[in-house]
């Protein structure tokens, strides 16, 4: 940091509530919120010891601006390694504002996004990816998404990195060692050996880089596609699923002209759902437009609900099956039969034999009336297929430590194929040493500023 000094900043969620809480960290922090503390018996802050809570007022000059609760901690047993002050105060914003004012007229600074964190990492509390580790907390969407967070946030991943790194580390020393004695011509470490420890080290990277596929899922929501004919229930559809009033429902054709999306959480793991325009022969340039977008959007799709009308005799399928199910090849598709409150028992029948021929999976519901959801929902949990995940798993969800991995795999591999061809060991020890390098970029152990900017100017203000 280009400057020590003590900063401040609201970190509960903006807007008014209950309480709020204002945290100010630095060597001034707690001389500086007794300044404007009052507390009833006249005991100062400064004086108290660390990781008590003491009740009172803040006041500007004689005014009381309100009652508190303030928590002190003191370094390093705090969040960010420094004497740090949370404030509960009621969660008014005028009130919040104002306590933020007179904290910065006594000297304090507005924290700027995610500094709490980077200085918890510049401090030594925590790695890297455990602070990023806070920042996926924070953003959990899901059951899956929140333990996968606790893990990282905790250092299961960074633990995982250690052991990488010390093995490396053995495996590089051993190399350069040699190089040391070249003239002697002594071999410290056998070749086979150091193939096979080099291709085991290689397939924990690659298994870690492989979870990032079902990471991104589980962190991002699997992506589902509403799509079918005009008409045929697909905004009804979606807002029965978000349970709310997303997508406009008309029984005009063609209303639907853009894509819709929102996302919900089924039995704790994220779904974005994505309605799509109605696919049909038209000469509207709009909403020719949404149907182009209807397309793209089922190529980038996991899963395809094909939503259809029953009560519309022979849809052309012959067209349809090259538009959707061509397109569906490697998707979990369900034909989701819709309106099926308006046929009777012999016409669902009827339908189910017409359909049966595609080999799909199928479903008759009613999205007016709710009917077969949550067998839906259940489907669309069994078609994601993710991983069970607990709190000791490492699945990699950023994109950054995913790049990091494949370039020090790539590397090690490189290493390997070294060894297989007899290569001189300066180039076996630069290799090692890129594959260290690399997975010390994804705990911080190498970077630089331009990275810690890049990575928690992406935080919430006051984490």
């Amino acid at each position: 940091m280009s400057e020590i000094s003590t900063i401040a900043a609201i970190s509960t969620a903006p807007g008014k509530g209950a309480i709020a809480t204002i945290r100010v960290s630095g060597a001034a922090s707690i001389s500086l919120v007794d300044a404007l503390f009052h507390s009833p018996n006249g005991k100062k802050l400064v004086d108290q010891k660390p990781g008590t809570t003491h009740y009172g007022e803040i006041r500007k000059d004689s005014e009381v601006v309100d009652e508190v609760v303030v928590s002190i901690f003191r370094a390093p047993y705090s969040f960010t390694g420094e004497d740090t002050v949370e404030i509960s105060c009621h969660g008014s914003i005028y009130i919040q504002q104002l306590i933020l004012q007179l904290l910065i007229e006594q000297g304090a600074r507005p924290a700027a996004p995610g500094e709490f964190s980077q200085r918890a990492f510049l401090n030594g509390k925590m790695d890297l990816s455990q602070a990023e580790g806070v920042a996926d907390l924070i953003a959990s969407s899901s059951a899956a998404a929140h333990r996968l967070a606790i893990n990282q946030m905790r250092g299961g991943f960074s633990r995982e990195l250690r052991l990488l790194r010390d093995r490396l580390l053995d495996f590089a020393s051993l190399i350069e060692l040699e190089l040391d004695f070249g003239e002697e011509d002594v071999e410290f470490a056998d070749r086979t050996q150091l193939k096979a420890t080099a291709t085991q080290i290689a397939a924990i990277i690659r298994k870690l880089a492989d979870s990032f596929s079902a990471g991104n899922v589980i962190k991002n929501g699997i992506p589902v596609a509403i799509i079918g004919e005009t008409n045929t229930g697909k905004s009804t559809l979606l807002n029965l699923l978000l349970k709310e009033d997303k997508a406009i429902v008309s029984d005009i054709h063609g209303t639907t002209r853009d894509v819709i999306e929102d996302a919900i959480t089924i039995q704790g793991q994220l779904f974005r759902f994505i309605d799509t325009a109605g696919i049909r022969d038209t000469r509207d340039k709009i909403e020719t437009l949404g149907i182009e977008r209807s397309y793209r959007k089922l190529l980038q799709a996991s899963i395809v609900l094909w939503v259809i009308d029953l009560t519309r005799d022979n849809v052309n399928l012959e067209v349809l099956a090259s538009d959707i199910l061509d397109k569906s090849e490697d998707k979990q598709l369900l034909l989701v039969l819709n309106k099926v409150d308006l046929l009777t028992e012999e016409e669902k029948a009827q339908q189910l034999e017409y359909y049966n021929h595609l080999r799909k999976d199928m479903l008759l519901i009613s999205a007016k009336k709710g009917e077969n959801i949550v067998k839906l929902e259940q489907w669309l949990i069994n078609a994601a297929n993710l991983p069970s995940v607990d709190n000791n798993d490492v699945i990699i969800t950023n994109l950054r430590h995913y790049e990091a991995l494949t370039h020090a795999l790539a590397a090690l591999e490189r290493a390997i194929a070294g060894i297989d061809k007899g290569i001189s060991n300066d180039f076996l020890a630069q290799d090692a040493r890129e594959c260290i390098n690399y997975l010390g970029e994804i705990t911080g152990q190498i970077t630089t500023d331009d990275i810690l900017g890049n990575i928690f100017a992406n935080f919430c203000v006051g984490k």
